[in-house]
């Protein structure tokens, strides 16, 4: 058991560090302020190579292991969760076709994306279709060589600046969830509109809306695998997504709790830092500790994957954890800065607006333990 980081894991922390640093957090109150996609500060992500992460060095991507995408999806949301999560949410939608995907189909829809900046989101969730995957209305049926998609998707991020998404439609609605299948769909297709940029509490830079489908059509050959494993395809997909969640969780607590932990140092009230007083004191130390303890259950699902490992339990369990530990944290940071923790002037305030949504998207909380209980319970091996 090794816990070091190796020089290429420690080399793309400290670039992607810089990144943040230099690009997003300057500009982080701004962008959340105006409800505005970071357009500029996007290209400059795209160059320095993290919209293209996910995607294999044989399709001109970076092809980064999960774990060296854990740690750099944790600096980027210490630099800006908003930000954050438009960036992630290009794996997010290319890692179905990395996993399912045809030579093909890599070849056609991931290499164009490594040669000028674009954007692909994952579009699964409804309005009536949530958590349950089984209620989802969009269509897709069958008419010679191509597929009609009817329907809308809705919480859907980078939706209003995709060129690309993955849609998950029902092509046997008698079957509910097993009757899903996932489609490869370039977004200016006739028949595709996209509603307005959703008016979010965090994660304001970046782009949510609904997308509606209006008869439109799919050529057959974009079909993923085949009909009905479209729910396979979310679920796998989630599993590889939830360290980069996590990640995100363990990126926004840390930069709350340097945030906490200089003010109480310098905060001076009854003649001496607020730091000293012993409930502060040991409010930063659980602080830390959660974050910490966060972190490794983030790196263990990494390394499981990256190391053909069942992750399904543990990524849902880092998941939580860490977003359950930014939400926390953040809470805890306003906390000790006090009256001027709730004024916008302060960072922490945004941190925590921010952190709320991790809880909830990719996968709400409650579906995460519900995951871990069916793993737990379908495996007594895995129980003690």
């Amino acid at each position: 058991m090794d816990f070091a980081l190796n020089e290429e894991h420690l080399a793309f922390k400290e670039e992607t560090h810089k990144f943040a640093e230099k690009e997003m957090r300057p500009n982080a109150r701004e962008f959340d302020e105006k409800n505005e996609f970071p357009f500029e500060i996007m290209q400059k992500a795209f160059a320095a190579g993290f919209l293209t992460s996910g995607i294999p060095s044989e399709y001109n991507g970076a092809g980064l292991s999960s774990l060296i995408n854990a740690l750099i999806c944790e600096e980027l949301a210490w630099g800006c969760a908003g930000m954050y999560t438009s960036i992630m949410a290009n794996t997010l939608a290319t890692t179905p076709i990395v996993l399912f995907g045809s030579d093909e189909q890599k070849k056609k829809f991931l290499e164009p994306m490594t040669q000028k900046m674009s954007f692909a989101c994952f579009a699964l969730t409804e309005k009536e279709a949530g958590s349950d995957n089984s209620a989802i209305q969009t269509t897709a049926v069958r008419q010679g060589d191509q597929y009609v998609i009817n329907g809308s998707k809705t919480f859907i991020t980078n939706a209003g600046v995709s060129q690309l998404g993955v849609i998950f439609a029902s092509t046997d609605k008698s079957r509910g969830a097993r009757g899903l299948s996932a489609f490869i769909v370039p977004m200016d297709l006739p028949g595709i509109s996209v509603g307005k940029h959703e008016n979010k509490m965090g994660h304001r830079a970046s782009n949510t809306a609904e997308i509606y489908f209006d008869e439109v059509k799919v050529p057959a050959a974009n079909l993923l695998k085949r009909e009905g494993f479209g729910f396979i395809i979310a679920m796998k997909t989630l599993d590889y997504a939830r360290p980069a969640v996590g990640a995100g969780g363990v990126g926004l607590a840390r930069a709350a709790f340097e945030e906490a932990l200089h003010y109480s140092q310098n905060r001076v009230q009854f003649g001496r830092p607020i730091a000293s007083f012993q409930h502060n004191a040991f409010k930063l130390a659980e602080m830390a500790t959660e974050i910490d303890a966060a972190r490794l259950m983030v790196y263990r699902s990494a390394w499981m994957l990256d190391n053909g490992l069942k992750a399904s339990k543990e990524s849902a369990m880092a998941k939580v954890m860490a977003t359950d530990v930014a939400m926390k944290v953040t809470v805890d940071a306003v906390q000790l800065f006090g009256g001027y923790g709730y004024m916008k002037e302060y960072p922490v305030e945004k941190m925590m607006r921010d952190a709320k949504l991790l809880q909830i998207y990719e996968g709400t909380n409650e579906i995460q333990k519900h995951v871990i209980s069916l793993e737990l319970l379908g495996s007594v091996k895995n129980i003690g």
